[in-house]
């Protein structure tokens, strides 16, 4: 072959490759075979071709047609109508190129989708390695449903929206395969599917020990106390090392101004000054030097190291800390974990190594529990081990013992937005009929500001889906601790008031868990029960169907002389015959268990001879408490309520 025929070859493969890289149709993950579609809706198409391309989308449903124009950037959207459920469908999505470049969905449904989020409750599997339901081997048995598909979303988190989402696994056909899915969801799932006749999706996108306010677009943070910060810091786009800079900064009393980050001591010395104490290492600093210290300490050691080490690489291999912690080297930054049992193994340059005396500089944030670094540690250079194990000087940086502030990391999936950003946001292309919700533990302690979180989320979340009226079915947490009569301070009854309070939002419902509970474990296994209740809702206020999904509401309080009158709005009894779980307050303050007597179908007395002004009344107010009111018809509990604070 000539040169010039070698050349012309090499130009013409050139471009056809070129073509076909271009040409490669690619989707969002979530747009695969097995996918359900929501039924006589719009789904949004966006996803790369060949730049400046014409995109077809091309379904064998009526309707199921389209095509549009990608940017200069192959960037491309269309919006399609789905059909009546049924299928299976084919998809062809193509942009004309030169190749098998296409995009080929095959086995599409379409049915009803429903997006089930939350934290561990929800993520909780019908049989996994780390919790399955009390008769998991039943249910795994019967789970071969092909017409009920499942998607798993991966943990993920993202300071800024994403236009993807990971994914752990799906769509898929529903079979034993599955078993470590959503329990809840795949429960729903199941009954949706056998009462409606129509197929179904279920996406999983949940995450164990999450707060609700990391699943919050940073819109819905606007207007929430203590969520300020975050929602005008968000609002910057800065990348996570500058946000994890800006939350030390935020809980380092009069250090720093705005716009500029300042530290109260220097990390390229070694501190023995007054506030600088001992501390050793490895240990938890509970068992020595801070009992009971939740916030940041500084920890320094100094390194000294022989001539033969200067200028080489050096690995710093840190023993567990807990919670998290950044590292420094000569005022370097080197490195950052936030795992409390990992060993943190950090990269020194050689450019920062010294002969002679080298400043290694721990910042350690103690969130709760145990804090410090409490795994031996050493640093290895060439074959050389160096033992950091002993005395460390430490310094106390911020006490959250007297603050309101927490810092938290932006990589960690506590940190306002980023599970939202990464597991919610791609999917709002989707249309889905509701939201199966189950969350909450994670913000027990902070009421207050969970009840206008939730609120805040619901609305963000509809908005994004661009269904202002999407069904959002919640469940009220079960019972959990001690179990106590009387304990009117009870932080986690009172986030199961602030959860109710959503329902003051339309197109709302609460399924509670309140008799599911489990004392010594916070995931109960009977979620059989949890699905049944989510799911009577969602077919009575979605799909029409005449069941009764909701027990009997505390209406009205009338007070005597000695007692208290409470009406509800339909039939209630106590199985048994005795009513439990009430308690009243007296004009004094002091709450005291009730004793209970049935006056009607509808209305009941509370009365004890250690009060004789009863002023308030609550029920179920308790971290694990003991009622039994149900109601007649439905069967269902009667949820939690203080008539002190409707």
């Amino acid at each position: 072959m000539s040169k010039l025929s070698r050349t012309a070859f090499f130009v013409i493969l050139i471009s056809i490759t070129s073509l076909t890289s271009y040409g490669e149709v690619r989707l969002p993950s979530f747009f695969s075979d097995n996918m359900v579609v929501q039924q006589n809706a719009v789904l949004t198409v966006t996803g790369e071709a060949t730049p400046l391309s014409t995109v077809t989308f091309q379904a064998d449903w009526d309707g199921g047609n389209g095509k549009t124009r990608a940017d200069s950037d192959g960037h491309f959207k269309m919006k399609i109508p789905t059909p009546p459920a049924g299928g299976p469908y084919t998809v062809v999505i193509d942009d004309g190129s030169v190749g098998q470049c296409r995009k080929v969905l095959q086995n599409v449904l379409s049915g009803e989708v429903w997006l089930c989020s939350g934290q561990s409750n929800m993520e909780f599997p019908i049989k996994g390695d780390w919790a399955q339901l009390m008769n998991a081997d039943e249910v795994v048995a019967t789970m071969q449903r092909p017409a009920l598909r499942l998607l798993q979303i991966k943990n993920t988190t993202s300071v800024i929206p994403l236009d993807d989402a990971s994914i752990e696994f799906g769509w898929v056909e529903c079979s034993p395969a599955a078993a470590s899915f959503s329990a809840i969801g795949y429960l729903c799932g199941k009954i949706l599917q056998d009462s409606l006749n129509v197929p179904v999706g279920v996406i999983d996108a949940s995450w164990g020990g999450t707060p609700v306010e990391a699943w919050m677009p940073r819109e819905s943070l606007d207007g929430v106390q203590d969520m300020e910060f975050h929602y005008n810091l968000l609002g910057c786009s800065y990348d996570e090392y500058t946000l994890r800079e800006a939350e030390i900064l935020r809980v380092y009393k009069d250090y720093g101004s705005p716009g500029k980050i300042a530290y109260p001591y220097n990390r390229n010395v070694m501190h023995y000054e007054n506030g600088w104490g001992k501390i050793p290492v490895p240990s938890m600093w509970e068992t020595n030097v801070l009992p009971g210290f939740d916030g940041i300490v500084a920890m320094q050691y100094e390194l000294v190291l022989p001539r033969e080490a200067e200028g080489k690489p050096l690995r710093l291999c840190l023993g567990a800390i807990d919670d998290w912690d950044t590292t420094w080297f000569n005022g370097e930054r080197v490195g950052s974990g936030m795992i409390f049992d990992q060993q943190r193994n950090y990269d020194v340059d050689g450019s920062l190594v010294k002969a002679g005396k080298n400043i290694i500089t721990v910042e350690v944030v103690d969130n709760a529990g145990g804090g410090g670094i409490w795994k031996s540690s050493c640093a290895i250079s060439g074959d050389k081990k160096y033992s950091l194990d002993g005395d460390w000087s430490y310094a106390v940086i911020a006490d959250f013992a007297k603050t309101e502030k927490r810092c938290k990391w932006p990589e960690s999936p506590y940190y306002p937005t980023v599970l939202y950003n990464a597991m919610i946001h791609p999917l709002t292309v989707m249309p889905v009929a509701g939201i199966f919700w189950y969350q909450g533990c994670a913000n027990v302690g902070n009421a207050e500001c969970y009840e206008t979180c939730f609120k805040h989320m619901i609305k963000g979340w509809r908005k994004a889906f661009c269904n202002s009226s999407m069904p959002f079915y919640f469940v009220q947490l079960a019972g959990f601790l001690q179990p106590c009569a009387v304990q009117p301070d009870s932080e986690w009854a009172a986030l199961r008031h602030a959860q109710s309070k959503a329902l003051e939002l339309p197109y709302t419902g609460m399924a509670t868990a309140i008799d599911l509970g489990n004392p010594v474990d916070i995931h109960p296994t009977n979620k059989e029960e949890v699905a049944r209740r989510l799911s009577r809702l969602a077919l009575h206020n979605t799909y029409g169907r005449p069941l009764l999904c909701e027990a009997p509401k505390y209406m009205e309080m009338h007070t005597g002389k000695g007692y208290i009158d409470l009406t509800f709005d339909s039939d209630i009894k106590a199985p048994g015959g005795t009513c439990t779980g009430f308690i009243i307050k007296g004009d004094d303050g002091t709450w005291v268990y009730a004793n209970t007597r049935f006056l009607s179908k509808r209305k009941i007395r509370l009365t004890s001879p250690l009060t004789n002004k009863p002023v308030a009344a609550r029920y179920n107010w308790a971290d694990y408490p003991g009622g039994n009111l149900i109601g007649t018809l439905s069967g269902l509990p009667v949820a939690p309520f203080a008539t002190d604070k409707e």
